[in-house]
């Protein structure tokens, strides 16, 4: 009998039309493009504007651009998982509006949320729910609207973040495709070094958070820095050498886009040549969950049936690892 592994069999995306570039910013805060491009490695990035749409509309729009692209049913989608640091509402459950929106009326939603290792940690769950033979068609969503979180006065995170989502689907495989191993791991110390302070159980909200800013996300910088190079290179690390693979073996890095230091350090680390990283970091800034399918969707032409793919992602909390998958399928 063959083992069922999970491989991914279609991708989509959409990101936003405004473009917030390092210029505009410079009418913003006090920074400049020289000084966000030789830090951060982002040119620009993508935000919406509307105020009256949240994270959903660009989950819904990247997993129609799937649904089109692979000319599938919606109601055979068994599942819907919402990976996502920005829900529309703390309580309704994003994932359910999103697979009632596009058509999946006989899946069920959730959210998950693991900040920028949401979609990383969502693939897991995903494989998982497709190797238990009970599911066929998985809906993995990873979609954030930054701009809701971000203070434009704080020029240490408003020239990170922006707008976008990606959407991929999994399915069983018995060619031996798809993910083949994952190192997944967090560590509360990080609780404090990147977050939203109010808003939870534990500061509800009121008028002195609001009056105090405490609805936006901060970060220690440095900290967050030395946390994320370290840990996503060493989970990138372990996970070739637990699978025997060397840099020769690796076809395509998918690194969480955050910093291109943190992305050069990684490939640094398991000596990949910079023709086998993937970025789009310069055009989209940090999309948080959205970052890894944006990877796939921006670069699907790359890859090949049987190439090995290995993903890597860092967030707050902290959360981080890296995951071992070869890829199922030839653009057609």
């Amino acid at each position: 009998m063959n083992t069922i592994t999970a491989a991914i069999t279609a991708v989509g995306a959409y990101v936003p039309d405004f473009v917030l570039s390092n210029k505009i910013l410079e009418t913003m805060v006090d920074t400049n493009d020289e000084w966000i491009t030789s830090r951060t490695g982002i040119k620009e990035r993508r935000i919406l504007k509307d105020a009256d749409k949240g994270t959903s509309y660009l989950a819904i729009k990247a997993a129609q651009d799937l649904i089109a692209k692979a000319n599938i049913d919606p109601l055979e989608i068994d599942l819907l998982i919402m990976a996502t640091a920005t829900p529309d509402m703390p309580v309704a459950s994003t994932g359910a509006y999103v697979a009632t929106a596009i058509g999946a009326t006989n899946a069920f939603g959730f959210d998950l949320q693991a900040a920028c290792s949401s979609f990383l940690y969502g693939m897991s769950v995903a494989s998982a729910y497709i190797q238990s033979g009970k599911y066929k068609k998985v809906l993995l969503i990873g979609a954030d609207k930054m701009s809701s979180i971000v203070d434009y006065t704080d020029r240490s995170t408003c020239i990170i973040f922006g707008d976008g989502a990606g959407a991929v689907l999994f399915e069983p495989n018995n060619e031996g495709l798809g993910l083949q191993d994952e190192y997944l791991r967090s560590d509360g110390v990080g609780r404090d070094f990147l977050k939203i302070d109010a808003g939870g159980s534990l500061h509800p909200t009121s008028f002195k958070t609001i009056e105090e800013n405490r609805h936006n996300i901060i970060q220690d910088g440095k900290t967050v820095f030395k946390y994320a190079v370290t840990n996503m290179a060493d989970a990138s690390e372990l996970i070739l050498k637990r699978n025997n693979l060397t840099n020769e073996d690796v076809d395509w890095l998918v690194p969480h886009q955050a910093n291109k230091r943190i992305i050069d350090a990684t490939a640094s680390r398991m000596n990949l040549e910079d023709s086998k990283v993937l970025m789009n970091i310069e055009r989209y800034g940090n999309t948080t969950s959205a970052t890894l399918p944006l990877v796939l969707s921006d670069f699907e032409d790359k890859f090949k049936k049987g190439d090995t793919v290995i993903f890597a992602a860092f967030g707050g909390g902290f959360t981080w690892g890296s995951v071992y998958l070869k890829w199922a399928y030839d653009k057609k």
